[in-house]
């Protein structure tokens, strides 16, 4: 019974760090994506790759089908 509550506090302690460790290099990642994506957006139109518009649906909260050109230039310009 106790060697399975160590395992557990193990496992509990190994996951904190390694959310830390991720999450500092998730940030970063998330600061890149965003200024590529900016980059791709202020150089075309719609409609966008699927990897683009997935990115914008989640930056302006609203589905792809709906998204129109005026609100990508507002956040382009941003």
């Amino acid at each position: 019974m106790g060697a399975r509550r160590i395992r557990r506090e193990q496992r509990r302690t190994d996951m904190k760090e390694s959310r830390h460790r991720n999450g500092i290099r998730k940030a970063k990642e998330r600061v890149r994506r965003t200024t590529r994506m900016l980059e791709i957006i202020k150089q075309g139109k719609l409609p966008y790759t699927p990897v683009v518009m997935s990115w914008l649906s989640t930056q302006l909260g609203k589905r792809s089908n709906l998204i129109t050109q005026d609100e990508v230039n507002r956040l382009a310009a941003t």
